[in-house]
This record gives structure tokens, C-alpha cells and sequence, in this order.
């Protein structure tokens, strides 16, 4: 059992360490994005060090008492937040900010965990490398939660999700040890590689400090275009065109339904919409080509031959940076439009690509036997990613729909199990998918989980109650 957080901790843990690391907590610390969870006040550590942390998970594993760790509290599944249970301390790194070193000719960037997905970006910019994970939040999400999380975003088709662009972890395990494993090797096999246990664990198995993160070459020229597509079909039969025609050039390929327009138009009027009248289906294509490339040559050959195929039926290719941004500002601000208007049901889910279009429109179909509902479905079609929220009718309020929420999610989360995906695709479990992790998983990976958690956490301080019910 888990002891709530002490005055006697508390005064042990001002002693150990200068009194501007410890703060109050404010309601920063106790919210998260989707408002599903609230914190409890109690204590919170703000290290500069990681041997600071150390000391401070020692000190907690010592009195028994269960650590959050806190990145940028972008989360959208409660693992930032412990909504009841014993008072934990909330363990934040925001003030380990520091880009520790950069290797421009190795293509490797360390950074303390700490460090905004933004200043990352900013960091690899000014040796003109890339660091391609690109997502919403990256002007507040935080490396180390983005690595404890495994996050996606848009650039996953080409660059890979952040496991796949890591190369090291410097990590402080549940006793307080430190994990050095800054490594800076592509090829490096001996024994057990703990890094990819860190990364997607949620902080559930100890705290990501720093990271060796992989760079890659900047695009000599960007090109981004967008496409009206029949139907979800027929933007997989053209992501197959765009891959046998340009090949690893793809680096977004995300899909857009006419309901994303409309609520923009709804509460975010002043999004420029690319096309006059939205569309039931588009298709946002980027592709990175080497300098001596023009990329609107290579669009331009695609759409004429994805017209030949009856695949597309009108599209726009960005002839300036600004055309570029205004179309990612639409795919952009969608998430920032379901927000406001406050969904019924969020789904963060992953099927098969061969498997998406039935999918959306098996999920549409059992919906409707459910009410009147608005559905917006988007997302990273290029690997397989939609999200798929469910909304009141016009004029209805989401409180309307308040006793079906968990029934729409388990319909649509059956399905997705039934075609072999995944019910969490790259939000994590959190503590909002701690029963969907049970009711879908393979028993004998929960069994594994457990025994890996028992392991390296046998006292279960780390974010106790995430990913692993407690």
C-alpha cells in the first residue's frame, strides 16, 4: 500500500534539496487537456538535475509514496493526473531544459527531458538538421513526456513515431538509481535494450531525464497540396500512388472530412479554408525532396494521374510557404474546433490501412443505430491513425448524450478489435484506457506487463494507477 504524501517527507525533502526546487500546487498541475480529470493538491518537485531527481525518488521510495512525473501536461488520457488514491508528489521537469550537446555530422542531439518539442526543433534548425516528430502541442510538450507517451504526429509515414527517434535515455529507475544511457550508436546489442522498455511506459517504470535523439537531413524543398478524394478508399489507393511515385519523399498524408470544415467554420471562422465549398473527403499531402528537386513537379504528376484513376476530383498544390501554412492551419485547428464544441466520444484508434475504410464505414453505421450524431473522423491515414470523436447533433449539447458515452466507445472500440487494431493508437493508456488495455489486451502481454512492473517498481510509486490498475 501507498502512503499519501507527509509533512515529515515534505521537510525531508526540503532538507535534501535548495528551497526554490518544492512549490505549491496550483491548478497547472491538477488539470488536464479534455477536463475528465482533476489532481489533489499536495507538493511539487521542481528538479534541475538528475541527480536531483534521484534524490528526490529515493526519498519517495524510502517513504513509500507515489511519484507523478510532469512533462508539459499536454496528455490526453489522465497520465499526468491522479484523481484519488493516496497524495502523490508531483515530480515536474520543466526546469531541465537544457539541449546538452548537438553533433550535426553524427546527426544526434542530446537533451534534458525537460526541453519544449519546439526548442528541439529549434535546436536541430540552427545546424540545419531535422528533428521530424511534429505534433500540436510542441510549443508546450516536452521531450521526455513525448518519448514517455511514444508520441506520434504528423510526420510518423516517414520519420517513425519517437521510439523511432531515439537512440539513448538517461532514466532514474523506482529506487532512485540512474539509468546512463546516452548512447549515440545506431548499432549496439548487448543484452537487453531498456530504452524501448522507457519509451510508451508512461513513466510507469521510471523517469526519462534526458534523451539521444536521432536527426535527419533537411529537405532541400517542401511541398504540400491538397486533394479532394472520392471517398476513404480512394485516399489509401492514393497514398499507394504517392509511394510507388515518390517514394520516401511522404512525410504527411493526412485525411479530412467536410465535418472538420464545418465546424471551423462553426467556432474558428478565421481558419482560411482551401476550397469554397468543403468537401466530403481530402487528403493533405507533404512531401520533402532533395534540394536539386522541385516538389511541385512531383504533385503535379501525381494528381494528374490520381484524375486518370478516378481516384480525385480537384486539388490545390501551395505555390508559397504561406498557402503551405494555411492548409496545415486547417488540419491544425481541427483538434483546437472539437474542443470547443465538446464531443460525446473521442476515439485515438489504429486498424490495418487495408482495414480503414471499412472501418469508418462499419463505425458509422452502428452509430447511427444510436441517435443523431455528428461524426468528425481524421488523421495520420498514412499509418493507419484516425480519430474518430462523436458529436451532438446541431443545436444539441454533448451533456444530451452523457449516459451513452461509454456505450459509443465500446462499440466503436469493439470494432476496431474486431479488424485487429489498436484502441490507442499514440495518446497512450493513461488512466482514461486502464479497463480498454484489459478488455482488449492478449492476457499473456498484461501478464508480462505486470511482471516487468513488479520488477522494476515493486513498491508501485511510479505514476501508480496509470497504464496498470493498482
Amino acid at each position: 500500500m501507498l502512503n499519501s504524501l507527509s509533512p515529515e517527507l515534505e521537510t525531508a525533502l526540503r532538507a535534501a534539496l535548495p528551497a526554490d526546487r518544492f512549490q505549491a500546487t496550483s491548478a497547472k498541475y491538477l488539470e488536464e487537456p479534455r477536463g475528465r480529470y482533476a489532481g489533489q493538491d499536495g507538493l511539487v518537485a521542481l528538479p534541475r538535475s538528475t541527480l536531483e531527481v534521484s534524490a528526490i525518488v529515493q526519498k519517495c521510495a524510502e517513504a513509500r509514496v507515489g511519484i507523478i512525473p510532469y512533462g508539459g501536461g499536454t496528455g490526453l488520457v489522465g497520465g499526468q493526473v491522479a484523481a484519488d488514491g493516496p497524495i502523490p508528489l508531483i515530480l515536474s521537469l520543466e526546469k531541465m531544459t537544457a539541449i546538452r550537446a548537438v553533433y550535426p555530422q553524427e546527426n544526434v542531439l542530446i537533451a534534458d527531458a525537460g526541453a519544449i518539442l519546439a526548442d528541439v526543433q529549434t535546436a536541430a534548425a540552427d545546424v540545419n538538421r531535422l528533428f521530424p516528430l511534429s505534433l500540436a502541442a510542441e510549443g508546450s510538450a516536452r521531450i521526455g513526456g513525448n518519448l514517455a507517451t511514444n508520441a506520434g504526429g504528423t510526420g510518423v509515414l516517414r520519420y517513425g513515431n519517437s521510439r523511432d527517434l531515439c537512440l539513448g535515455l538517461e532514466a532514474v529507475l523506482p529506487n532512485g538509481d540512474v539509468l546512463s544511457g546516452l548512447s549515440r550508436l545506431r548499432k549496439d546489442n548487448t543484452g537487453y535494450d531498456l530504452r524501448h522498455l522507457l519509451i510508451g511506459s508512461e513513466g510507469t517504470l521510471g523517469v526519462i531525464t534526458a534523451a539521444s535523439l536521432k536527426l535527419s537531413p533537411r529537405p532541400g524543398h517542401m511541398g504540400t497540396a491538397m486533394m479532394v478524394v472520392t471517398d476513404p478508399s480512394a485516399a489509401l489507393s492514393l497514398l499507394s500512388l504517392a509511394r510507388d511515385q515518390l517514394g520516401d519523399t511522404v512525410s504527411a498524408f493526412e485525411l479530412i472530412h467536410r465535418q472538420g470544415y464545418d465546424f471551423l467554420s462553426e467556432v474558428l471562422p478565421n481558419v482560411r479554408h482551401p476550397f469554397v465549398t468543403p468537401p466530403e473527403w481530402s487528403v493533405l499531402i507533404e512531401i520533402g525532396v532533395a534540394q536539386a528537386m522541385e516538389p511541385a513537379d512531383g504533385l503535379m504528376t501525381l494528381f494528374e494521374a490520381a484524375v486518370e484513376k478516378g481516384l480525385v476530383s480537384d486539388g490545390i498544390i501551395a505555390q508559397s510557404q504561406q498557402q503551405s501554412n494555411d492548409f496545415w492551419s486547417v488540419r491544425e485547428h481541427i483538434p483546437e474546433a472539437n474542443r470547443l464544441i465538446g464531443s460525446v466520444s473521442s476515439h485515438d484508434i489504429s486498424v490495418p490501412l487495408g482495414a480503414l475504410a471499412t472501418f469508418i464505414e462499419q463505425a458509422n453505421a452502428r452509430v447511427a443505430t444510436m441517435g443523431d450524431f455528428r461524426i468528425n473522423c481524421f488523421g495520420h491515414v498514412g499509418d493507419g491513425n484516425l480519430h474518430y470523436n462523436v458529436f451532438a447533433a446541431l443545436g444539441r449539447d454533448r451533456a444530451d448524450h452523457v449516459n451513452q458515452r461509454d456505450e459509443i466507445k465500446r462499440v466503436i472500440h469493439d470494432l476496431v478489435d474486431e479488424l485487429d487494431g489498436s484502441v490507442s493508437a499514440e495518446h497512450g493508456v493513461g488512466r482514461m484506457k486502464v479497463d480498454d488495455l484489459e478488455r482488449y489486451s492478449d492476457p499473456s502481454k498484461l501478464a508480462a506487463m505486470r511482471a516487468i512492473k513488479a520488477a522494476l517498481d515493486p513498491l508501485g510509486i511510479m505514476n501508480p494507477g496509470a497504464v496498470l490498475r493498482t
